[in-house]
């Protein structure tokens, strides 16, 4: 075999061996993506059937009669509206107070100059690593005292502030310049004009970064709300979907009501990864 020959038949080797790896890879993301997505179009499309019909063999996505007969009992049959309302309520009030708690608090940890800043600010991160299951019950008691249970404020006002929040944008205020607050300063401004003017206007990929991943956060909790709610007129979606009795079509139903949950997360996250990624990179926050 000449020297031509062997370099033709490596190079075809080479061709074979990537050709066999990106096939590979693609089977591979083809079977996570299949097992990622498969349990939301089933619960979608069982949405969308008639009673029990989504029992049959063999399984079908596309359902042969789609009607919404399980969104109409839905709404006809439980609380949904109003529990649609107190998660927006609630998620968006949480959203704004974090916004307005973290930033400040951020912004004190990231320019402030008073003593102790360092530690307390670890000190105040080292509470991370307490579980939030294990502070339920002496929270429960502080609102039970305090006659807040079943009522708004206590599902907005634990939540007002978040360690991880104050931690993330205390990250990307380091990132700016202080050469910023310097001229501000020279013109004038005061600390709090510096913070309102300068700092958040240049921070707004963290703050979308927070504000996504804060209403996400409210939109999905569960455990918190359904200890402080016993009324169904309290409840957020989650835990009122979790609770419901339903006079028929029981499953179709609860398929509707998770669809109902789960289109708004999807939709925020679909336009607002793109602020998310950006906020955790440039604040440097990993995992």
């Amino acid at each position: 075999m000449t020297a031509a020959a062997r370099v033709k038949k490596r190079d075809t080797g080479i061709m074979v061996r990537t050709a066999v790896r990106t096939v590979l890879i693609y089977v591979l993301l083809l079977i996570i993506a299949a097992a990622t997505v498969g349990p939301f179009l089933v619960m979608v499309s069982a949405s969308l059937r008639p009673n029990f019909s989504y029992m049959t063999f063999p399984i079908s996505l596309i359902p042969e009669n789609p009607g919404i007969d399980n969104y109409i009992r839905l709404f006809s049959q439980t609380a949904i509206g109003r529990w649609i309302f107190n998660s927006v309520f609630v998620a968006s009030t949480v959203t704004v107070l974090e916004l307005v708690t973290c930033s400040l608090a951020g912004y004190a940890f990231a320019r402030g100059s008073f003593p102790g800043r360092d530690v307390i600010f670890w000190i105040f991160m080292g509470t991370l690593m307490v579980p939030s299951t294990v502070t339920i019950v002496p929270l429960f008691l502080i609102l039970s005292r305090l006659k807040w249970v079943d009522t708004y404020a206590a599902l907005i006002i634990p939540a007002a502030t978040s360690i991880f929040g104050t931690f993330l944008l205390r990250q990307f205020f380091l990132t700016i310049p202080t050469d910023y607050d310097q001229a501000a300063l020279i013109d004038g401004a005061s600390l709090f004009q510096i913070y309102r003017m300068v700092i958040l206007p240049l921070a707004k990929p963290a703050l979308a970064t927070l504000a996504t991943l804060t209403f996400l956060g409210q939109w999905n909790a569960f455990l918190y709300p359904l200890i402080v709610t016993t009324k169904s007129s309290m409840r957020i979606l989650t835990v009122g979907l979790a609770t419901m009795v339903v006079q028929e079509g029981g499953a179709g139903v609860q398929m509707a009501g998770a669809t109902l949950t789960f289109t708004p997360t999807f939709l925020i996250f679909l336009f607002m990864q793109r602020y998310v990624v950006q906020g955790i990179t440039l604040s440097g926050v990993k995992g």
